[in-house]
């Protein structure tokens, strides 16, 4: 046995086990004190396990903010096509046809198509040059840029134009040796037979000087240096 201070061995043991004892009193030890449950009726929170009745639901609350808008969804199915609506109402009588000098100029054009057919061959291009390139091009093979020099001639042409697709190419006219002058670009004077546009030429600008026909068979003038399509011609014997 050992003495610590004051007291015996004996003596510290039993008050250190005493400092780490716990005792739980019944509730009849305090006089007036009723029982009740939830932490109210504990001596010791660390000795309290049950919890108390659940309290009443709160009311909702307000609506939160709208998301952002999500993607579009995929394309839906056609529908089906719906009824035929109702006939609409006759149109008014047309006017009468008098076609009889419209036929016969048709018929005197497609003689003079047939006649032009025999006697030259135009051949359209696939390239674009300028003007001067373009007649160039058209001698080396031993023709001209096209001169229409008669309706028949003019048709030709235009139809080669409409055939292949395209707005306008160049011809064999221009007003390069004398402002105001056309001729074709064989020199030969332009005196029976033209088919400018009304309006036409105007040389605007200053800067035409070379010929053009549109599809209608219509010439225009036009500048000589931008790039275009043409169609030359060829005698029948050369080609």
């Amino acid at each position: 046995m050992y003495v610590q201070g004051d007291r015996t061995e004996s003596e510290v043991r039993h008050t250190d086990v005493s400092l780490y004892s716990v005792v739980q009193l019944p509730r009849s030890f305090f006089p007036g004190q009723e029982e009740t449950d939830g932490a109210a009726g504990c001596l010791d929170d660390r000795l309290c396990s049950r919890s108390g009745e659940p309290g009443l639901k709160g009311e909702k609350g307000i609506m939160g903010r709208y998301g952002k808008v999500g993607p579009s969804g995929m394309k839906g199915v056609k529908g089906d096509m719906g009824d035929p609506g109702p006939r609409g109402p006759n149109g008014d009588p047309g006017v009468p046809c008098e076609c009889t000098p419209m036929r016969k100029m048709i018929g005197e054009m497609d003689i003079l198509v047939a006649q032009l057919s025999s006697e030259l061959k135009f051949i359209k291009n696939g390239m674009i040059l300028r003007y001067t390139d373009a007649e160039a091009y058209c001698q080396t093979r031993g023709g001209h840029l096209a001169m229409p020099k008669d309706e028949g001639a003019n048709a030709a042409v235009a139809g080669y134009i409409t055939e292949a697709g395209l707005s306008r190419v160049y011809i064999g006219v221009h007003d390069l040796q004398h402002e105001g002058v056309f001729t074709y670009v064989d020199l030969s004077p332009m005196t029976t037979f033209s088919k400018w546009r009304k309006g036409e030429p105007n040389n605007a600008y200053d800067d035409e000087d070379c010929a053009e026909m549109t599809a209608s068979g219509e010439w225009t003038d036009v500048a000589c240096h931008p790039t275009m399509y043409f169609v030359c011609e060829f005698d029948k014997d050369s080609v």
